[in-house]
């Protein structure tokens, strides 16, 4: 059983709605279940008709199922004033002042925002034993593709900093001691000991998203939405991650035989278009179509939701793929 299952997509797809109502599937199965949203719009509090926040809190009147919400602007943050407050306690007063302006311009980077949400997603990972399932419903693919390739990449930039670190230590022993006294190097060295921990850290999510981990896409019925998609599945299968399947939203109900007037003859135009972008998700990409969701005229949520988590094709205890039953 994978218990870490992420929902991905272009902005505006619906990948709350598929990731809510996917986890209301696991908790009606009797799974215990935690969603996690990163999207800074945080619908998540919408579709449940409850605030959350950044710690886990029970889902009203749904057994099973807890609920919390990352502003990665406040993890951002913390992250920022973390990091300050550790490299502050190793240098001399009169150089708090300068880390402290070399952090706050690192922070302005690229990669700070996804840096700082995948320590959070790590610490969620690694305290998710209360859990059967964790679902992140994640925030739009090029910010969440960034995230998923951070773990190996920061596994190497932290290694190569700590052999860096243990060359420097190295040569300040030979000039302090010289080479005929034994050396300690690395023992009780705060910066290198920050590095290792850093680098099993990175080691632990690389692992756990390769090994214990499925990843769906959300996608509507248009050709941007497939050509992002397209370009998703590349990227997660180039770090090994396994696709485990599309859920196609937001598709146009299909007017009764009877109607013919303007706006029934726009819809069957409109379905017609969607069926051949449908066939194209079916025929040249590799996952599994796990999902063809309607549009719905109100709000998903209460029992629309369920109806919408019945229409998922995944089987909850395993996290394989279903049949799509035919539309």
């Amino acid at each position: 059983m994978d218990t870490h299952v992420f929902f991905g997509g272009k902005g505006g797809v619906g990948k709350t709605t598929i990731s809510s109502a996917y986890a209301l599937k696991c908790a009606r199965a009797g799974i215990d279940t935690l969603i996690v949203s990163t999207d800074p719009a945080h619908s998540t509090s919408d579709v449940f008709d409850q605030d959350f926040t950044d710690e886990p809190a029970s889902v009203e009147e749904i057994d099973n199922l807890d609920a919390m919400e990352i502003d990665p602007e406040s993890e951002t943050e913390r992250h920022l004033m973390e990091t300050k407050r550790a490299l502050s306690d190793q240098v001399s007063p009169a150089m708090v002042n300068e880390v402290d302006r070399q952090i706050e311009m690192a922070h302005q980077t690229p990669g700070a925002y996804e840096a700082a949400l995948m320590d959070r997603f790590i610490n969620v990972m690694r305290n998710s034993d209360d859990y059967d399932r964790v679902i992140f419903d994640t925030s739009p693919t090029g910010g969440t593709l960034r995230l998923l390739s951070l773990p190996d990449m920061l596994e190497g930039w932290i290694e190569r900093l700590a052999y860096k670190r243990e060359q420097s230590i190295d040569l300040y022993e030979r000039a302090a001691i010289g080479n005929e006294e034994p050396r300690r190097v690395m023992d009780g060295d705060p910066i290198l000991d920050r590095l290792t921990t850093r680098k099993d850290r990175f080691e632990f999510a690389g692992e756990t998203l390769r090994t214990d981990a499925a990843f769906f896409l959300v996608a509507n019925p248009d050709e941007l939405s497939i050509r992002e998609t397209q370009r998703a599945i590349s990227e997660l299968q180039s770090y090994d991650l396994t696709i485990r399947g599309l859920a196609v939203n937001r598709l146009t109900p299909e007017p009764d035989p009877d109607e013919n007037g303007r706006g029934a003859r726009f819809l069957r135009d409109r379905v017609a278009t969607e069926r051949e972008r449908l066939t194209e998700l079916h025929e040249t990409l590799d996952p599994p179509v796990v999902a063809e969701i309607e549009t719905r005229v109100s709000e998903v949520k209460g029992t629309i939701l369920d109806t919408v988590a019945e229409e998922l094709a995944i089987d909850v205890d395993e996290t394989v793929c279903g049949d799509i039953s035919s539309k």
